[in-house]
């Protein structure tokens, strides 16, 4: 294979390219944003006219094929860009702000890029997700991410109440007509005592962390509040039990001949210590 020959069946190897786009303040996009803006073969974009302000700001011009891609035409344009993809072409996915794929259009079209071994790629970029979980002040050492809050109240608390007892933090999406009844939501059902950080336009020039209970935050939002929001909840702490609900289950070990510090410890768990197991049980049976 001669150097011209290489060099063609290297450019004949499609791809697609997964880029993450600044939320609002455009010095956020990286330089292999930049450079895939100006190389790609095809662009998808989420909305069109966006994607060119945005190339626009950066000194960029675009030279591939424009294509909309959004969630209402997603499924249509999914068989025609693995063609071209398989066809050697470089398609460039960006949405409106923030990452492909995470409560924006992209998972679909990279799940048929896997299931036509087609080679997907990632340019790192800004996340909303990870940018709140960053600034909330709260443990975020194991989160989850939920998407959107659901849109009515009943369906709001039967989520909410899935998180009851979830011990990792978790990240979610709202609208601002929605967040207060959100947060009212959240505090009938998670108590007004449960910590979380309400984060309002990342990276914009009126950026906003609001800290506090559930509570505080329900009556900081009830006047109404604007812009893009992203909410951080604390995950719940643990179960703590009462030593002397667990002092039967104990003394039910003993008696199959279980020595008592060994008992203790094969029962406690969550919020109970085999001390406090140790010394209920003594108490117990002082009391008998």
């Amino acid at each position: 294979m001669t150097p011209g020959e290489s060099e063609l069946a290297i450019r004949a190897i499609g791809r697609l390219v997964l880029a993450g786009t600044p939320m609002g303040d455009v010095g956020d996009a990286s330089q292999r944003l930049r450079d895939a803006l100006g190389t790609a073969d095809i662009v998808a974009a989420e909305d069109t006219r966006r994607m060119r302000a945005l190339a626009k700001s950066l000194g960029v011009t675009v030279t591939g094929r424009v294509v909309s891609f959004y969630d209402h035409v997603e499924a249509a344009r999914i068989p025609a860009l693995i063609e071209d993809i398989q066809g050697g072409a470089t398609v460039l996915l960006v949405t409106d702000a923030g990452m492909p794929s995470v409560s924006d259009p992209g998972y679909r079209l990279v799940a048929a890029c896997a299931a036509a071994d087609l080679k997907v790629t990632c340019l790192p970029g800004p996340s909303a997700v990870t940018t709140a979980l960053a600034i909330s002040g709260l443990p975020v050492e194991r989160f989850c991410f939920d998407g959107f809050a659901p849109r009515k109240s009943g369906q709001r608390k039967a989520w909410l109440q899935t998180l009851a007892d979830q011990p990792r933090a978790c990240v979610f999406f709202e609208a601002p007509h929605r967040l207060a009844d959100c947060l009212a939501d959240a505090v009938a059902v998670l108590g007004a005592d449960r910590r979380a950080a309400v984060c309002r336009e990342l990276t914009k020039t009126y950026e906003e962390v609001v800290r506090g209970t559930l509570g505080e935050l329900a009556a900081w939002a009830a006047d109404g509040v604007r812009g893009e929001i992203t909410v951080v909840l604390e995950g719940a702490g643990p179960i703590v039990s009462d030593p002397a609900d667990l002092v039967e289950e104990v003394e039910a070990l003993v008696a199959q001949g279980i020595g008592l510090r060994d008992a203790c410890a094969q029962i406690a768990g969550a919020g109970t210590s085999k001390r406090e197991l140790y010394e209920a049980v003594l108490a117990a049976r002082r009391d008998q």
